[in-house]
């Protein structure tokens, strides 16, 4: 970690402030996130996680861990227990050993609850496979932008302040959803609480439950936002809890959308894209996970605890096979693909047990678009634009990774291990977004079967 807070900027042209609230896991707001621009007229600023590894390239024993802990609060709330956060500031404060310390921690075994998770695309589809992982017995689903031939959607709800709102539930076994067990809603950020209660709204309708619980990263719920919560449990007869690593609040100038808007209009132009003339054109290489059979790449139509274990069976073999393909470098990236965030963080994981001597760090492609500036007060420096390539439903369009491209006094990486699914495995990655990643580093693609329910 450095000196400097990689909010400052933001909070110095747009007046955006963190304020802290409860800290359950015993750490900050200013230490969980920092702050960026979006290119959104709806909503100027960005908080950017520490430990999601959507925007920032993190160890991914640190965002395992912390999804590992998110479940453990859960737990608690479920059986009305209390639940400590050891090491966790340790690990956020980047001491040598406390992130794997943390997460195995959070391993040991525990007795399971049943329970249906649902973890909200893209960013929080890892955090929620995490999230249900800890709980043990948990069925878990994540919602997807991404419509499958031969999946009726189950339900859907509107995240309002999304660049991107369609949201589906496509279980290949809908009965898994229909059963009066706790329903968890993971997603990284609470800020309005709106789109948990549209969820809780849609999902009542279809089978009422006893008890939903509300799990995020960080909570920014105002005491309105809260008292709603409270109406809709009143008036559906049911219980609703929230479970978070930290709470707190953001407070917003007047006319911070105007401000927004007018800085990424001026500075667009200049903007970073990252230091990457003059480095490559490295090569492509690719490697056979050979991925293990009846195993889902990830929730999108449900995920079990049998495929958790074997898929833990299976991992450190894996990572071997990517570590043998890394030709002694010393820092590599794993990036993963938009909603595939769970399958690269636990193989990124693995090939950082496997590679003691190897700094790793997980992050993922996004649609969010978001201003890069190149200042260590800002959380996005570095910005890669390139087409979409899995022929999304909505069309063509731009998809992000950030700080992939080095910044200014920081190392660039000399390994780019990209995991997509074979959906996504097209042309149209070569000539895109694999372009641009080679030429900053030698990259390795690992591709994963796309589940389609039936294997």
């Amino acid at each position: 970690m450095t000196g400097v807070w990689p909010g400052e900027w933001v909070t110095s042209r747009l007046g955006v402030r963190l304020v802290d609230g409860a800290r359950p896991a015993g750490v900050g707001l200013a230490s969980m996130v920092g702050l960026a621009v979006r290119r959104n007229p709806r909503r100027a600023h960005l908080l950017v996680s520490a430990v999601l590894g959507k925007h920032v390239p993190t160890d991914p024993r640190l965002v395992y861990g912390s999804g590992l802990l998110l479940g453990e609060l859960v737990r608690a709330r479920l059986r009305d227990e209390a639940v400590s956060g050891p090491l966790f500031a340790d690990a956020l404060a980047g001491v040598p050993g406390a992130a794997a310390a943390l997460r195995d921690a959070l391993r040991e075994p525990r007795p399971p609850v049943d329970a249906i998770v649902l973890g909200y695309a893209e960013t929080a589809t890892a955090l929620g496979h995490s999230v249900a992982d800890a709980l043990g017995g948990a069925y878990y689903l994540h919602s997807t932008r991404r419509p499958v031939r031969g999946y009726a959607a189950y339900g859907g709800f509107e995240e309002e302040h999304s660049h991107a709102t369609s949201h589906l539930l496509l279980p290949s076994d809908p009965a898994a959803l229909d059963r009066d067990v706790p329903v968890v809603l993971v997603d990284d950020e609470l800020s309005t609480g709106q789109t948990v209660l549209n969820t809780i709204s849609a999902l009542h309708a279809l089978r009422p439950r006893r008890h939903y619980v509300l799990a995020a990263l960080v909570d920014l719920r105002g005491d309105a936002d809260r008292a709603r919560v409270d109406e809709l449990a009143a008036r559906l007869g049911t219980r609703i809890d929230a479970v978070s690593l930290v709470a707190g609040r953001v407070e917003l100038p007047d006319g911070v959308l105007e401000t927004g808007t007018r800085i990424v209009s001026e500075l667009s132009a200049t903007a970073s894209a990252g230091p990457d003339a003059g480095r490559g054109p490295f090569g492509v290489a690719r490697v056979p996970l050979g991925w293990p059979g009846g195993v889902p790449d990830g929730g999108r139509h449900g995920f079990l605890p049998a495929h958790r274990t074997a898929l833990e069976k299976d991992l450190p073999r894996m990572a071997d096979a990517i570590a043998a393909e890394l030709g002694g470098a010393s820092r590599v990236l794993v990036l993963g693909c938009e909603e595939l965030m769970y399958a690269p963080l636990r193989l990124a994981e693995a090939l950082a047990d496997a590679s003691p001597g190897v700094d790793v760090r997980y992050s993922t492609t996004t649609r969010s678009p978001v201003l890069a500036v190149d200042d260590p007060g800002y959380a996005i420096r570095t910005r890669l634009a390139f087409p979409a390539h899995d022929d999304p439903a909505d069309g063509p369009g731009e998809r992000y990774a950030y700080n992939v491209a080095p910044a200014a006094g920081r190392p660039p990486f000399d390994r780019i291990v990209f995991v997509v699914d074979d959906v996504g495995d097209t042309q149209a990655l070569a000539g895109g977004l694999l372009a641009r990643l080679r030429r900053l580093a030698p990259v390795v693609v690992a591709t994963v079967p796309s589940y389609g329910g039936d294997q």
